[in-house]
């Protein structure tokens, strides 16, 4: 089992290099923001498996916390290319 775990670990990680280039790469935003969200993923599944393969519960708030901070940057990115601008401002005072 600690063998298929560390295989899977290692496939993740190539994964991850092809992601970061698509990242840097990317033709379009879009492109750039679905790898963003893709590099969040994976490296929650990397966090899950090496809490595996350590017998640990300790990275599951972990997990958490980049789990929220990805759809967090995943919105933050989507809306930046929608409109522009994250966060509107109110320049009327």
């Amino acid at each position: 089992m600690t063998i298929f775990i560390i295989a899977v670990i290692v496939v993740i990680c190539l994964s991850m290099i092809g992601v970061i280039y698509r990242m840097i790469k990317g033709p379009a935003a879009s492109d750039r923001v679905v790898a963003l969200d893709s590099l969040g993923v994976s490296l929650i599944s990397l966090i899950g498996l090496f809490s595996i393969l350590v017998e640990t519960s300790f990275f599951l708030e972990i997990i958490l916390l980049l789990a929220i901070l990805s759809f967090i940057g995943t919105v933050a990115f989507s809306k930046f290319i929608e409109k522009g601008d994250i966060l509107k401002r109110d320049n009327s005072r």
